[in-house]
């Protein structure tokens, strides 16, 4: 295997609290230290922190927005002999006019009329042939005000894998716009992806809205995730990248809260809004604010200092400095320059930026395991999120219920890491939920209320562990390539996204399958995810070299040496 990076020494440099530093320390170090000393959670974050909550609700909204705009709506035939301007989806005349399945009128066929002589037929249960059905010929009714593509659009009975096409359209968008995204704000900064991201991706929303049919509609869905799918890693890695080693798992919690948050909003704006163009036209128009983000948010030092461009990166640090309040060593920003200096002269990657082929021989295994960890969650979490609204009671509760059951199992998740470790809260969270799936087969017939009560337990607790999931890949890669990685990483996660819409036809084979289907694929990752590095309490990887070392340097607390 090449030696990709070599690492280099600084003397004299004081450690982070509570980060085990390496004795050979290199500029990652310096400038957790440099951190730490102006402040690692001080105003300057927390002001950066509430202006990136702005994509983080986006991509919670944009992501998803297509269970409402395109989901189903409940029908059933016009029956014209019977119904008129004034009749509504319930009525007697349903008895002895539409067949029942699973409990519900039938929504695509009716009985076949028996006409008389005269040919006029009048509405009671004589004519009528109950042995006899035919297809719907005369329209539908609707029950309720709700309007989505499916009643604009005309999309009913055979033409309904048009609906479930539209997520799956969305997740194609996100594994094309992901790893795209992810190049170009390694190549080009985090904050110039955010701004362009943001804007592009409101324009193709509020276009969405004005579709005139069903095709411009998917196309444009494509559009909007393939700009707007990057919203939230990218955010998320600036987010991580701003704070000093002891608050990134605060800092990872606020993100992923807000995340749940913006999906339970969601919920309520769709509960109300029962028209999809407006509902599209209130989500997306706040994207528009990006555009104020090239003046008020910093780029990440990290990514400025890989990208050789000290003089911003120590502009940005002193901005921190005063912002904060606090003193900063001009001594140590010249240091950490002339080491970033000297690590970019001895490193392997071009003008700061690694090849594919020298990621994959250093870090290929973990990178391939990344992937089918990532595509295990995006395929429990979404397949959920979807299922959710097939539970008993009004479908727009329980998809506020799964938003907000979302916030304590990142709580869990937060409480978990500083305990036991990132991989032992990873494995811990997918193998609870596996369980919980299996729980929730065995006991929905008896006892439903308990049945349903455990489907939002494995919904908090897929949350969580997708939030350990999104910290750890931030901290297994290092700086020139953390942003491609954890976008490839996730986007190859969209192939489990693109099945979880289609998960509900097992359901024709047995009413379980996507249960059954999910625990296997939870149980696997669980054992899987015990061979991932630990990362707790280290320094961000710089070097594909420092970030292969994690694999030999598991890190004990009791045994650190840190200084405080």
């Amino acid at each position: 295997m090449l030696n990709l990076q070599p690492t280099l020494k600084v003397e004299n440099t004081k450690s982070a609290p509570d980060v085990e530093v390496d004795p050979n320390s290199t500029e990652e170090n310096q400038l957790d230290a440099i951190i730490v000393e102006i402040g690692q959670f001080g105003r300057f974050q927390i002001s950066n922190y509430l202006l990136l909550c702005l994509p983080i609700i986006c991509n919670a909204f944009y992501s998803i927005s297509y269970v409402f705009t395109a989901g189903e709506v409940s029908f059933r035939c016009n029956i014209t002999q019977c119904d008129g301007l004034d009749t509504g989806y319930y009525e007697p005349f349903l008895n002895f006019t539409t067949p029942l399945r699973h409990g519900a009128w039938d929504q695509c066929e009716h009985f076949a009329v028996i006409s008389d002589l005269e040919g006029t037929t009048p509405c009671n249960a004589n004519s009528f042939n109950v042995s006899h059905q035919v297809p719907c010929d005369a329209g539908f009714k609707m029950l309720g005000d709700e309007q989505t593509i499916a009643s604009e659009f005309g999309i009913f009975c055979a033409d309904q894998w048009k609906l479930s096409m539209v997520g799956t359209v969305n997740n194609i968008g996100q594994f094309v716009g992901i790893p795209l995204g992810g190049y170009l704000a390694d190549r080009y900064g985090r904050n110039f992806i955010l701004v362009a991201a943001g804007v592009l991706s409101a324009f193709a929303g509020l276009a969405r809205s004005f579709a005139p049919e069903y095709y411009s509609f998917l196309s444009l869905e494509f559009l909007d995730m393939a700009v707007g799918s990057t919203l939230f890693p990218t955010a998320f890695l600036l987010a991580v990248e701003l704070v000093g080693p002891k608050h990134r798992v605060v800092a990872a919690t606020g993100i992923s809260l807000t995340y749940g948050l913006a999906e339970a909003l969601m919920g309520y704006l769709a509960k109300y809004l029962r028209n999809w163009r407006l509902l599209l036209r209130v989500l997306y128009a706040p994207a528009l604010l990006h555009l104020t983000f090239y003046c008020l948010l910093p780029e990440s030092v990290r990514w400025l200092l890989s990208q050789e461009k000290e003089l911003d990166a120590k502009a940005a640090l002193r901005r921190a400095a005063r912002v904060n309040r606090r003193a900063l060593d001009e001594e140590k920003l010249n240091a950490l320059v002339r080491s970033n200096r000297r690590l970019v002269a001895q490193s392997s990657a071009s003008r700061g930026q690694y090849s594919v082929r020298q990621i994959y021989q250093a870090l290929g295994g973990r990178t391939a395991l990344c992937c089918f960890v990532w595509f295990t969650h995006t395929l429990i979490a979404l397949g959920l999120s979807l299922n959710s609204t097939q539970l008993s009671g009004n479908k727009f509760d329980n998809f506020i219920m799964t938003g907000f059951m979302q916030l304590p199992g990142i709580l869990m998740a937060t409480t978990l890491m500083n305990w036991v470790g990132r991989r032992w809260a990873l494995c811990s969270c997918q193998f609870t939920c596996a369980a919980l799936l299996l729980a929730v087969a065995a006991t929905d017939d008896a006892y439903p209320l308990t049945s349903s009560i455990l489907f939002f337990l494995a919904k908090m607790t897929s949350t969580g562990s997708f939030m350990i999931l999104y910290f750890f890949t931030s901290e297994i890669f290092p700086t020139s390539c953390r942003n491609s990685m954890l976008s490839f990483c996730s986007s190859i996660g969209r192939f489990g996204s693109m099945l979880a819409p289609q998960t509900t036809l097992l359901i024709d084979l047995y009413e379980y399958a996507p249960h059954l289907l999910f625990a296997l694929f939870g149980f696997t990752c669980s054992c899987l995810s015990l061979l991932f590095p630990e990362t707790t309490n280290k320094a961000l990887p710089t070097s594909l070299a420092e970030a292969r070392a994690l694999d030999k340097s598991i890190p004990k607390e009791n045994n650190s040496k840190s200084a405080v």
